[in-house]
Order: structure tokens, then sequence, then C-alpha cells
């Protein structure tokens, strides 16, 4: 009877989180404009951006394993016959001689480059026309315009996608004043490569992106009106006439030896020419990940509309367009369901026969096709270019009433009553060795699927939504959490983030905290590939840094939330991902380093690259196997599962100690075992001994010593671990009381370089806490007061991680008013809240969700700390289903500052130890129990 009752209670406790998780909302009162205003929904596989327009509305799709290259090995061989005298030269303070020799011998291997030579020499020979197009009088008038200078490439004005060879061309008005005088044609950078004409005279060429001013002769001028031509080359990304990002000052012509102050504008409409759009392939060290698709859906009787409404229901992770025209309330309803695997669009309307559209597939690819299938159904192919993969997307459109029909590779619905849209999505990819999936059969089964319960059920779509929702509350409605109302909480989010940064809205935050929740699952499932730099969501074929997964904080800080925050099957994903790096890892470890064991350096993509890339002054460095290493080791902490430890988590950890016991190296001016070479991540260059370094490299071997000794295996490991960890070189306080970045005391403290690397140590590690080395932890403090509170929206991130651990909640609080403020170069948050770095990356969104939980809870020293970070703003508050390590869930509300209430959830029978400001309660638990305390812990 008793173990009856302490079951109902714990199901009368913890179960209302299934059905009563806030009903959190962004919704906004009229349309996307751009992407970043546009709402995204996913199931892990499939993302989408839902723009929500009235007559063309917009849905832009993506399918997590379409990127660019192929399965092929990164490694150099033979690099480690190199390593000894970087190493040499760094011991010698020869920086710039080991960043060049590592650059020649040590980096990875890039894809295969195309003949570019024979490329050129064909376009020369300009078979595409009837005419030179540098002449004078040759005919332009058929070419198409476009809006000149354009700094951050042609893509922004509609040529995305597009690389090659373009011609350009434009007029100007010879003054009077100006006859005989020698000009400057001033176009300042073009990407990449032009030669360009003034009446038929090249008058320059360069294949940089240094600036171009040109001379003009005067004897190649005449008078009235002279022609430019621009014959444009670019190979991969943002092409074109860049011109002056202050956009004040113009791209133009003056005379020589004059300032320019006094010029001819030439920033205007010019006409252009693709010359040829298949440049050769540029060798790359890393693929990048790409967009699929966009589907297009052109409305009918929209006008005079009234009630428009937009909005994100992050409780059901369901989008929904609203609004009323001719008396007619119409809804649209988009979301990414995981049980039928599809983008699901659904219609309806007030009034029977309301409902007609057109509905189209497109992709920013080139090589893509659209076919019909059948009366209800359209087919999109695309294939990457520079690539092995290629994917398959099927539209079928199920209508209550009404006619459909297929034309022109368009689906047709007219005066329907109700209409469904099901979008399926694959590719060809297996996995990182394996590229033979047959993208059309998959498409195809999925699709039958669902024309299956279409056929037998008329309530079909109710049954698809109810699917989704439980799939998708099963994760979401584990965790709740309140900092009362306010009367912001009426405002459209674009409204609250404009006052967020000066007003006091303390749900606003808690929002932050679900939306980061509800990103993370609409990224990672089960059996995907874990959140990439933008999760899943993209619209360019070269988007920032590839989109791709950077080790040296991006990847990691996605995964900061999915412990604390209740969404620890998420953390799977990344958990698979380790496990592929781990086996590449290996092949890298031997090659460079001579080195048993694993690693990766700082970064990764869908082929599992695990090599040095990009230059050497930041992309040697080798400890993102340790830092990988560490979220298994916090999902044993947080689950207490042994199993996992045994099985899955302890040989990836010990696979990373083993390489770097191989790899330090003694110092042979301190005597302390040292990181070489690496570098403080991105800052500072190639080094011996940056401090980041060594604190993963002690809280990895220190994990695997408790590990060890929980398993009760590898003793002779474990005692080889905790020789070098007693070894390694310490944290040090420099000349200006901060925590050195480096072995040397040479920090700058003018720098406000967005990475704080040599605080890993205070989070996410915990190599240094109050309770351990509170002078290192004052020490660390003054680092980041140097470094100042400004960054990229990921740094922001971190920074409220930082100030929540140095138990500073009102300047956490600072710092997450800084994170949700309006993008700009300084970081804050676009009108749909993606973090802005600029551009978009979604780490920020992931760090500062977890920041905000670090402010509320924190369990990485032996305690577990009650709001050790509570600002003034958030005065009251209840949290259900936090996680704490040591395998606890808790539930707790405050006000007025205070502590009120506590549940605790016993989920291994661990041993608990809390901390509310002076008070402290150790006690032995019992699995399955929930303990309850007042605000006294009593």
């Amino acid at each position: 009877m008793k173990s009856t009752s302490l079951l109902k209670s714990i199901l009368f406790i913890f179960l209302p989180l299934l059905t009563n998780a806030q009903a959190y909302k962004l919704w906004y009162k009229k349309p996307a404009e751009k992407w970043t205003d546009a709402l995204p929904i996913g199931n892990g596989r499939l993302g989408a951006m839902v723009f929500g327009g009235l007559e063309k509305d917009r849905i832009q799709f993506n399918e997590e394993t379409l990127w660019t290259g192929e399965p092929r090995n990164y490694n150099r061989p033979n690099a480690s016959q190199h390593l000894a005298e970087i190493r040499r030269l760094l011991q010698e303070g020869k920086q710039k001689e080991a960043e060049l020799l590592a650059q020649e011998k040590f980096m990875g291997t890039k894809s295969n480059e195309g003949q570019r030579e024979d490329w050129l020499k064909q376009l020369k020979l300009l078979k595409e026309f009837s005419g030179n197009p540098a002449d004078d009088k040759f005919d332009d008038t058929a070419w198409k315009t476009i809006k000149v200078p354009t700094y951050e490439g042609w893509e922004t004005v509609g040529l995305e996608g597009l690389d090659g060879a373009l011609w350009f061309r434009t007029t100007f008005d010879l003054p009077a004043n100006w006859q005989g005088k020698n000009l400057i044609l001033d176009l300042n950078r073009v990407r990449d490569h032009d030669f360009t004409y003034i009446n038929g005279k090249l008058i320059g060429t360069t294949n940089s992106t240094d600036i171009r001013k040109y001379e003009i002769p005067a004897e190649v001028l005449k008078v009235g009106k002279n022609s430019i031509a621009i014959q444009v080359i670019n190979y991969f990304d943002k092409g074109g006439i860049a011109g002056y990002k202050d956009t004040t000052r113009h791209i133009g012509i003056y005379p020589a030896n004059e300032s320019g102050v006094q010029r001819i504008s030439l920033v205007k409409d010019w006409k252009y020419f693709i010359q040829n759009d298949e440049p050769p392939a540029i060798g790359k060290y890393q693929a990048d990940y790409q967009p699929f698709g966009d589907l297009f859906i052109d409305f009918k009787g929209t006008e005079n509309y009234i009630n428009y409404k937009r909005e994100l229901s992050l409780s059901e992770a369901i989008v929904k367009t609203s609004y009323t025209s001719k008396g007619i309330d119409f809804t649209r309803e988009y979301f990414a369901s995981e049980p039928n695997q599809a983008i699901v669009v659904h219609l309806s309307a007030s009034q029977l026969k309301s409902i007609s559209f057109e509905a189209s597939l497109t992709s920013p690819h080139k090589y893509f096709e659209v076919h019909n299938i059948d009366n209800h159904t359209l087919s999109l192919s695309v294939k990457v270019r520079n690539g092995v993969l290629k994917g398959e997307c099927n539209l079928l459109v199920i209508a209550k009433n009404g006619k459909v029909s297929v034309n022109d590779n368009k689906i047709s619905v007219e005066q329907s009553d109700d209409v469904t849209l099901y979008l399926v999505v694959a590719t060809n990819f297996i996995d990182y060795e394996n590229t033979s999936a047959n993208p059309r059969e998959i498409c195809k089964k999925r699709l039958q699927s669902i024309q299956q319960l279409t056929a037998t059920n008329p309530k079909a779509f109710l049954s698809i939504k109810q699917n989704h929702l439980k799939e998708y509350q099963r994760y979401y409605n584990t965790f709740s959490i309140d900092f009362g109302k306010d009367k912001m909480d009426k405002l459209p989010t674009d409204e609250r983030i404009q006052q967020f940064q000066h007003h006091s809205d303390p749900s606003f935050a808690a929002l932050y905290v679900q939306y980061g929740r509800y990103l993370l699952i609409s990224s990672s499932r089960l059996g995907t590939n874990p959140a990439n730099l933008q999760g899943i969501w993209n619209d360019l074929l070269t988007p920032p840094w590839g989109s791709k997964y950077t080790t040296n904080i991006n990847a990691e800080m996605n995964y900061w939330p999915a412990e604390v925050l209740n969404l620890a099957p998420m953390h799977e994903s990344l958990f698979k991902m380790i496990d592929e790096i781990a086996k590449k890892g290996a092949e890298t470890a031997k090659t460079y380093y001579n080195a048993r064991g694993w690693l990766v350096h700082h970064n990764t993509d869908i082929w599992r690259g695990t090599a040095p890339i990009n230059a050497s002054n930041h992309g040697i460095w080798v400890s993102g196997g340790g830092w990988l290493s560490q979220h298994l080791w916090e999902h044993y902490l947080f689950t207490q599962d042994k199993s996992f430890l045994k099985n899955r988590a302890y040989p990836i950890m010990k696979g990373a100690a083993a390489f770097f016991v191989d790899f330090l190296v003694k110092d042979p001016k301190t005597g302390w075992l040292i990181s070489t070479p690496s570098n403080s991540p991105e800052n500072g260059g190639l080094v011996a001994g940056p401090t980041m370094d060594h604190q993963i490299i002690r809280n990895l071997f220190k994990n695997c010593i408790e590990a060890s000794e929980v398993l009760k295996i590898d003793k002779a490991f474990r005692d080889t671990l905790l020789t070098k960890y007693r070894q390694i070189a310490p944290n040090q306080i420099g000349k200006y009381g901060q925590l050195q970045e480096w072995l040397e005391d040479k920090d700058d403290t003018t720098s406000k370089h967005r990475h704080v690397s040599h605080l890993w140590g205070i989070h996410p590690g915990n190599d240094i806490t109050w309770e351990t080395s509170p002078d290192m932890m004052k020490a660390a403090r003054q680092s980041l007061i140097y470094r100042g509170d400004e960054g990229t929206g990921w740094s922001l991130a971190w920074k409220i991680n930082f100030w929540a651990r140095f138990k500073d909640g009102d300047h956490t609080m600072k710092m997450i008013k800084m994170l949700i403020r309006p993008a700009s170069g300084a970081g804050g948050s676009y009108v749909n809240l993606f973090d802005a770095h600029p551009p978009f990356q979604i780490d920020g969104n992931f760090g500062g969700a977890a920041g905000i939980a670090e402010m509320l809870i924190q369990s990485h020293t032996k305690y577990i700390d009650l709001l050790p970070a509570l600002p003034i703003d958030l005065k009251e508050g209840t949290v259900k289903g936090i996680k704490a390590r040591g395998g606890f869930e808790l539930d707790f509300t405050w006000k007025e500052g205070k502590l009120v209430s506590l549940k605790i959830l016993s989920k291994a029978g661990e041993k608990c130890a809390l901390r509310y400001g002076d008070k402290v309660l150790d006690f032995k638990t019992t699995k399955g129990k929930i303990y309850t305390f007042n605000g006294a812990l009593q």
C-alpha cells in the first residue's frame, strides 16, 4: 500500500508536466520579410522555415544529410614527420616559422581541384557572344540588370548559388572639364578576378581581393558616353563587384591626382550576362551543409485582409498563420512530423469552397528538376554540385472537395473546403562512408504510408497531427518554467525584443529557455545527426563557416541544455557523431602525432573529417576529443547510468585520454607537461601550452580516473592518468591579476576577443571553482572583466554561463539582455529569436538557455546549489523538471527572491548534498522517492 501511494505521488507531481507546460508562443502581426523573420519547424531530420506570406507563402526546407563533398581521406600522409620540428620552433619562440611549416606540411588535405587553366582558355574564346562584350558598341540591350555594387556578393541580389564568369556593362558621361585628364576607376573590391575595359581597352586586371583603383589614360576616353565592361570571374561564394561596405562611399570615377571626393558614382543598375556558370571545382578542407528547396503556395482571394497573425506554439511545435478576408477566416498550420517523416501544411477556412491556390517546388541548386508524379503529386530532384549527394522530395496534396489538377509542374486547387499538403524528403546518404541509398524509393514508401492513411481515414490529418503532438510533447513537457506574468506578454515578439534590454520582462527570459528547448528537440532526434552551426535550418549554398560542426566550442554549446533542461534523449545524436569521429580521429591521431587514441581538431562535417583545416594559426587545435568526451561524462553524471558509462562513454573517453598520454610533452623551461602544438581557439596563433587545453585534459583525465573506479577496471591506466594529471601545467595568475591564457604571462588586457577559452575550467568544466580555488576564480573573473561584456551572439551566451558560475546574478541578467536585443554587428537576436553571431548561429540560443538554467541551479561541485545567481529581475518563479548531477530531478518555487518550496525526485538513489545560501543539507536517497522541503530546506 505504501509503495502504491508513493507511485501515485510521483504521478501526481510529475505527470501534469505532460499536459500543462506553458503555452509560450512567438507571434507577429505581419508575414516574414526575410529568412531570419521566418519561423522554424523541424523533426530532427527535416527542417523548414515558414514565412506566412499572404499572396505567396514560402516554406524553405532542408534535409539534414544534404551536404557537399564525399567520403575521402582528410589526413595528410606522413604529417607526423614534421611534428618535432614544429614543436622545436615553438619552443624557441619562432611562432611565424612554425606556422609557415605547419601550413605547408601539417594541414589536412583538400578535395580535388578542377582544371582552372583549361576553363579560363575557353572563356577567352567568347563563344557565347556574337561580338566582343568588351567593345564600346557591343549590343547589350537583351541583357538583364543587376544592382551594383553587392558587398556581400551577387547572391544577395537574386543570384544565389551562382559561381562562374559574368560580364557587367554600364556607361558614364565624360564631363567637359575632365577631357584630356587621366581618370581613376575606383571599384574597391571585386570577387574574385576581373578584367576591366573602358571603351574596349583593357585598363586593369586583378586576381585577388585587393582594392581595384585603375588609371584610365586620357587617350582611351572620348567626349560623351564611355562604356565600362568588366568580366568578373568567381570560383566559389560571394561573386561580383563588391564596392564599399560603407555605403556612403561610392564606387566611381574621378580625375587622377585628385582626392576623389568629387566623382561620378557608379552605384546603379548595370547590365549583366552569365557567360559560364560551370567553374572548375575548388579544393576545400571540409564540406558545406546545403539547403534542399522551397515550397511556394500562391493564394487567391487574400485582398483586403484583416486580423493577420503569425505564431509558433512552442508547446505544440506548430506554426499557425491566420487572417480574415472578405468575411472568411483562413487558417494555415505547419509542422514537421517525426512519426510520419513529413512536413505538413494544413489549410482551412470558415466557409466552404474558399480555398484556392497553386503550389510549386523549386531549389537553389543548379541541378534540379521538377516533374509530375500524378494529378495530386509533384516531385523535386536535386543534385549537389561538386559532390556525391542527391535528393528527392515529393509533394502530395489531399483536398476535401473542389478541383485538384497538375499543370506545368504546379498543383492547382480550386474552391476546396479543406486541404493538406504533405512534403517528404530523402537523400542517398546512409552514413559517412556509404551513399548508396535510393531517395526516390524512400520518398515513395513514406508517401504511400500517408496515402494509405488518408484513403481509409477521413480525419487523417487530425490523426497525423495528434501523433505529432504526442511524439513531440513527450520531450517538451518534461520541463516547465515560469517567471511570472508581465505587461510585455501582450506585445508581439519583434516588439518584445526591442523592449527587452530596457524593461523588465521576466517571462520573456522563460520563453527564451523554452525556445532553446524547442530548437534542440526540433534539430535532434534519436538516429539523426546533431545540430550543426545552424541547427538544421539553412537557405544558402555557401552558408557561413559551411554550417559545419565547430568543435572548439560551438558544437558542444549546442548541447549544454540537454541534461539540465531535461532533454537527455536529444544528446544521443551528438553521441552518435562522437562514436563516428572517434573512429576517424584514430587515423588522424596516428598520422599526425603517432599517438594512440583519437582526436578531432577544431571542425568536422558530415563526412567526419578530423584533420586540421584552414590556417595553421587557428586550425591546429587538439582538444576537440577531450571536450566532446565531457558530454559523455556529463550524461553519466546526470543519469548515473552505469551501463551507458561502461558500454558507450568510457571506451570513447579512454581513447581520448590515451591520445593525450602520448601527446603531452615536458616543457624544458618549467618541467610541466604541456600541449604543443595547439592554440587558444582562434586567438594568438600557434603556440605551446595554451591554458584551455590543459584544463580540458585535466578534466578528461579526472573523469576517466573516476569512471574506471566506478566500473572497477583499468587500474594500470588509471595510475598512468593520475601520474600525468599531477604533471600537467597548472592554471596561473598573471601580472594583471588575470588568469593566464597561455603558458607565458602575455595576456593583452585591452583585447576584446570573442573567445574566452582559458575560462573553460569555469564553464563548462569544473577545473576551477569557488570551493577548490577561490583565487583562480577571482583571476578568471578579472580576465572576463578585461575581455568586456560585448561579443558575438554565442560569445554573449558563454559569458552568461561564466557570470552565473561567478554567482553574480545581476551581471548574468545584464548579459541575457544583451543576448536578447535586436541583432546588430554586436550579436543579439533576429526577429525570430535566432541568435545573431552575426550572421545566424544557433549555438547562442542553446548557450543562452543553458545559462539561464545556471542561474537557477548548479551541480558541478559536490553540492546542488539552488538559486546560486538569482538576479533582481527574477524575483519570483517556478521551475519543474530541471535536472541536477547525481540523478536528481527538481521542482522548486521562489518568491521575493527567496526559496519557498522544493521537491526532489531521486532517480538513481544517490546521496544528495543541497546548498541554498549558507544552508547545507546532506542526506541519503532512495531511488524513485520524492523528497519535499520548505525554503529553509526543512
